[in-house]
């Protein structure tokens, strides 16, 4: 009976329909935006009565910790109110539609009108009692920098409170590819690519027109190695024995983590926290103000919580300001704007939704110095549909060229963001494909540097594939022997290379191996590198370029470090040495 009722199941299962005595279990699946084809797959459970009884997510293609909360919230949202119609998690969106569908898709499969779980949800929530907490050290944001204070703060013998408005952490971190510029002068790496600390200096400096603090950039490529070796001590890993360019960084010395894009940070982080006592996140949880007391020293933060009760949270040592930029604020960055014809809502970003510029807004309250706000970052890697970084089929810069509508090549592929940007403006319709061959994807599960294999790629239509070279000129829908033209020139820099006239050089394979792959990308906002003036020990200055007694800050709410034009591969290196010694710095209430 046991072996009958174990066959049963297993077809059951090939069916899509699993069946019991007492309850029915039902398989759905949907596509996402970030996942594809099949992303996400549930079993729903009925009970006798057809309702909704549990949800399991089975399979999950979406990336891991990225997607977390909409798997952990989503599922139980529609169980609690029998309805389809709950709000999306924050940040989330695609996931959580992604499930919403994928249940649908299970009732539907058996038959079951859906429409009966189309209610209304009561979205009315009671108020929860207001919270007071001390600790010596707060920290406002649990992205990148934020999270990089938090755990340092800690290590330096700081009770600590995280903060995050968001219902995850991460922030625009754990959207990032993970690539992080370091030079070990002493490895081996840095002889063979000629690289060094100061190399990195110079080179960060010049690419931001010489508008970065020469202080602080010093700080930030001098100290660098000595953060990854700290984060690795964490628990950390990174593919060893290989760095590479990402777009706009100039020279090979980014190091990719083991994990995809930014989650191995936050599985780092989490893990330390999750271990620890007297380290703690508050998620949902917004802070709206700095408590000044009549010194003018910050001692702590105003907050709003999950049901709008008031969190206020005092710090015995000091607050950090790591709330991140204003990338996906369109009133903020169009106000700021003094670089780009215009910032609105027509250009997209890459950002997370949460980068609105709250600590911004907080910061001129106290009279914080805000500098070179009008330096914001556009790349022209954007994906047509969301601007979204991931979706392309480049994983490093020596390994593919970008071709306007014509299939010709237009600009250095090597060069400063900003300068690819305006040439990407000056092209048909702001539109262009990165090009690459079989020499970066040999295989069709090979992945970009956002968890995406090549082949799923192709199979949503985020990318196009030639098994000749006609053949993806065909699908991109460009003039062959413009492609053809391309190629061939960029192939023979390749054997030389010497300068193209576009002023590349940095070359990897020839692009002419089968089979060819292309991803189309548009202009995105990026990065906002102004904001707060920061000493040497990262804390923040005032207009008169006094300390601001108590306050901190760290990432890119911070203003100075990258001038006019960030390299690409720097942010991450910014946030995690400077992340540092804000949390230090607060933690021994300096």
């Amino acid at each position: 009976m046991k072996r009958l009722l174990s066959i049963l199941l297993s077809l059951c299962l090939v069916a899509g329909v699993l069946l019991f005595t007492q309850a029915e279990t039902l398989t759905g699946s949907s596509t996402s935006k970030i996942g594809g084809e099949g992303a996400i797959v549930v079993e729903v459970t009925l009970d006798e009565a057809g309702a909704i009884k549990n949800i399991a997510v089975v399979e999950n293609k979406d990336t891991p910790g990225i997607s977390d909360p909409a798997v952990e919230t989503i599922p139980a949202a529609i169980v609690e109110h029998q309805s389809l119609l709950v709000d999306a998690v924050t940040g989330v969106t695609y996931t959580s539609e992604a499930i919403v569908l994928a249940v649908r898709d299970a009732l539907t499969k058996k038959g079951i009108d859906a429409s009966k779980f189309e209610v209304e949800v009561n979205k009315e929530v009671e108020k929860g009692e207001d919270v007071e907490k001390t600790v010596d050290v707060v920290v406002i944001g649990a992205g990148g920098a934020g999270m990089t204070a938090a755990v340092q703060a800690h290590i330096n013998g700081a009770t600590v409170l995280i903060l995050e408005k968001m219902p995850k952490v991460g922030g625009n971190t754990i959207l990032s590819g993970g690539a992080l510029n370091a030079v070990d002068d002493r490895s081996e790496m840095a002889i063979k690519t000629n690289d060094s600390a100061e190399w990195h200096y110079q080179q960060t400096i010049a690419g931001g027109d010489y508008q970065g603090i020469p202080s602080l950039v010093h700080i930030m490529t001098s100290r660098a190695w000595e953060a990854v070796e700290w984060v690795k001590a964490l628990g950390m890993e990174f593919i060893e024995g290989e760095t590479f360019t990402v777009a706009g960084g100039l020279w090979p010395r980014a190091h990719k983590p083991v994990t995809p894009v930014g989650t191995g940070f936050f599985n780092t982080y989490n893990a330390y926290i999750d271990s620890h006592e007297g380290i703690e996140l508050m998620l949902n949880t917004k802070a709206e103000e700095l408590i000044v007391d009549d010194f003018g020293r910050v001692v702590g933060v105003r907050a709003t919580g999950a049901t709008g009760e008031t969190v206020t949270a005092m710090a015995n040592k000091g607050v950090v300001m790591a709330a991140g930029g204003f990338g996906a604020s369109v009133e903020l960055r169009q106000a700021f704007n003094t670089t780009w014809s215009t910032l609105d809502a027509s250009i997209p970003t890459t950002n997370h939704p949460g980068a609105t510029g709250d600590g911004i807004k907080m910061l001129m309250k106290v009279g914080a110095d805000l500098i070179q706000m009008g330096n914001i970052q556009l790349l022209p890697l954007g994906d047509p549909n969301n601007g979204s970084l991931s979706g392309n089929v480049s994983r490093r810069v020596e390994m593919v060229v970008y071709v306007n509508k014509n299939g010709e090549r237009f600009v250095n592929e090597g060069g400063r963001r900003d300068e690819m940007t305006r040439a990407l403006f000056a092209q048909p319709d702001n539109y262009m494909w990165i090009v690459t061959d079989a020499h970066a994807f040999p295989t069709g599960d090979v992945q970009n540097n956002f968890n995406e294999s090549v082949d799923q790629l192709v199979a949503d239509g985020r990318a196009v594939k030639g098994e000749t070279l006609e053949e993806l000129a065909e699908k991109m829908q460009v003039p062959y022997e413009n492609l053809k033209a391309a190629l061939e020139n960029y192939n023979a820099h390749c054997a030389t290379k010497d300068k193209d006239e576009f002023g590349r050089t940095l070359y990897g394979d020839p692009i002419d191996r089968a089979p060819f792959y292309a991803s189309p990308r548009v202009p995105t906002v990026h990065h906002t590198m102004g904001g707060a003036r920061i000493n040497e020990y990262a804390q923040v200055l005032n207009e008169n370029q006094q300390v601001i007694p108590g306050l901190y800050a760290a990432g890119e709410i911070t203003g100075g470090i990258h001038g006019a034009n960030r390299l690409g591969g720097n942010a991450l290196t910014d946030l995690l040495v400077f992340g540092r010694i804000a949390g230090e710095s607060a933690a021994m209430g300096r």
